[in-house]
């Protein structure tokens, strides 16, 4: 099992990047709550990482937080809820947002979350709610640690963030309004800025 690697970033278009280890890609899929936290191209960082192996194949999932591949983990223990819909879920909320909805029974919330309808929601809060009311909320907010940072242009920026979007789930339409919301209240926001506001503002 492969639970962390350690590597410079070479590539990333949510929801994949490529980690260089000692001359070997690896290619992960990662959450945006983890894009929001990597470096530039050509840094190192480490990931904590989780191997999901089926039949037909093998995928590797990263982290940035232990507590997010934690989450993770048990969202894929609920019945309907496989890797992809779990990243989606990761995506479209931080950790601690997710563990929030289930203790107050906010099933608007999580529709609101490509691939999730009511049914999957109320599913989510009846059996995630035993299993993270032990869950720690901090009462600092993670994301204001990090450091975005783009060199690309006005329209990379805008298609970066919409292909990101759509990789989610959104629907191409939906994924242009909600970037074009974004760059309104921050017109030199970098492509990982706009995504990020656009989930919050889905998700709020």
């Amino acid at each position: 099992m492969i639970g962390r690697l350690r590597g410079t970033l070479v590539e990333k278009q949510p929801p994949y990047l490529v980690l260089d280890v000692q001359g070997v890609g690896y290619e992960l899929q990662a959450p945006m709550t983890t894009f929001y936290r990597l470096p530039a191209i050509g840094q190192d960082v480490v990931l904590h990482t989780h191997l999901s192996i089926t039949e037909n194949l093998h995928q590797l999932f990263g982290f940035a937080e232990q507590r997010d591949r934690s989450l993770f983990r048990t969202l894929i223990k609920v019945n309907g809820v496989g890797p992809k819909l779990a990243i989606s879920i990761l995506s479209g909320m931080e950790a601690d947002d997710i563990a929030r909805c289930v203790r107050d029974d906010n099933i608007t919330a999580l529709t609101k979350v490509p691939g999730i309808g009511k049914k999957t929601a109320e599913r989510l809060v009846i059996e995630l709610r035993d299993r993270l009311k032990n869950w720690d909320m901090p009462q600092n907010d993670l994301l204001a640690h990090s450091e975005i940072q783009s060199i690309a242009t006005d329209n990379d920026v805008f298609a970066e963030a919409e292909s990101a979007l759509i990789a989610l789930g959104y629907k191409p339409v939906d994924a242009a309004k909600m970037v074009s919301l974004a760059a309104k209240q921050k017109p030199d926001a970098s492509s990982e800025e706009l995504i990020r506001m656009a989930l919050r503002a889905i998700a709020g």
